[in-house]
């Protein structure tokens, strides 16, 4: 049996040379999401909360409507992808977070969003 809500998430980052300023200590990172709706019922994400940390432990908490300004119903065997970015104060990070999603019954829960590494090519061994 199918569960209702499942969702799977991945993450390709990928670190941006040509728009960062290492004297400045200003790392851009894009990431690459794809959700994938596993289960058996659809549901649309309503907002994202995310945890951005770099090498010295500082944290960004960042909360928002949807993603890149929409507010996507994802059906049962369908996908939603985008890509944003962030910037750190380092070469090295990593991000984790959820999504609020809301189900077709009304239903509310959280599509957990797997922790990942932002890493200067380099940078880990």
């Amino acid at each position: 049996m199918t569960v209702a809500y499942q969702f799977e998430i991945s993450v390709r980052p990928e670190y941006i040379e040509e728009h960062s300023e290492e004297s400045d200590a200003q790392y851009l990172f894009a990431y690459h999401i794809n959700i994938r709706n596993i289960g058996n019922k659809g549901a649309r994400l309503m907002q994202r909360h995310w945890f951005i940390t770099d090498a010295n432990a500082n944290v960004q908490e960042v909360q928002g409507d949807g993603v890149l300004g929409e507010q996507p119903m994802i059906d049962p065997g369908a996908e939603h992808r985008y890509s944003s970015f962030c910037v750190l104060e380092t070469p090295l990070g990593c991000m984790q977070g959820s999504y609020q999603m809301l189900g077709e019954d009304g239903k509310r829960f959280n599509a957990d969003i797997p922790i990942f590494t932002l890493a200067k090519l380099g940078v880990l061994h």
